[in-house]
């Protein structure tokens, strides 16, 4: 739909459903003394954002709470936990079904996976198509390190706090997991950094943006074109 921010009712009733509702789910969350709080949601957004000319496409605005309880211990970290993530996103869904085809959930927070797989369950269970898509990059730090600041100085370089970059814990998650397990992020790492934002560059954010962007595109189009095709019935085997 065109971009004149958000539409109208009678806008959305003139795509007779014949479209994707694209949800960006975020968080509010430490992300070190680097970073803003909202930083999941601003990368969910901006990538959303990126694909709202897609003539097919009708955006959302972000759910910008999540489910982030590894965080906890970290002042500013609100979460709202899986269950009830679940719960918000199946009602969404619901909520959903008069204005689209199917329902689009973009996610840049991991902590949020298993709230929104059991959401998609619940919601195929009850006849409602969701995809799932997560930004994810090969070979990038866990949380607040090189890669989220690269893409934070991409979006928002107002909002990263440049004069209090420094060194995370960068051990491998999977060493670091069981602690985690336990403990939380609080417990490996005092800063809430794991990864190095020192690295972080402007130019490295915009091409992982592209990138991201490239990869939400070619989900889009794959996933409305399943949507588009006939369903096949007995007769054509």
């Amino acid at each position: 739909m065109a971009d004149r921010g958000s539409p109208t009712w009678p806008e959305v009733a003139s795509t007779a459903g014949d479209c994707l509702m694209v949800v960006p789910v975020g968080s509010f969350e430490q992300h070190g003394p680097h970073l803003p709080l909202d930083t999941d949601t601003k990368i969910a957004t901006a990538l959303v954002d990126e694909i709202a000319g897609l003539p097919f496409v009708l955006t959302a605005p972000a759910l910008a709470y999540g489910a982030s309880g590894e965080h906890a211990g970290f002042a500013g970290t609100l979460s709202i936990g899986t269950d009830v993530l679940a719960d918000v996103l199946v009602e969404l869904v619901r909520s959903a079904r008069d204005s689209c085809a199917a329902v689009v959930l973009v996610c840049a927070h991991g902590g949020n996976a298993e709230g929104i797989r059991a959401a998609r369950d619940r919601s195929a269970a009850e006849g409602d198509r969701v995809f799932v898509w997560g930004a994810r990059v090969d070979g990038g730090d866990a949380h607040a390190g090189r890669t989220e600041t690269s893409l934070m100085l991409a979006i928002a370089p107002d909002e990263v706090r440049t004069g209090e970059l420094r060194k995370g814990v960068t051990e491998p998650l999977d060493t670091l997991w069981p602690q985690l397990r336990e403990g939380g992020v609080r417990s490996v790492s005092p800063s809430g950094v794991l990864g190095d934002p020192t690295l972080a560059t402007i130019g490295e954010g915009r091409q992982l943006l592209a990138m991201l962007a490239d990869q939400l595109t070619d989900a889009l189009e794959s996933w409305w074109a399943e949507v588009r095709r006939p369903a096949r019935t007995g007769a054509e085997g």
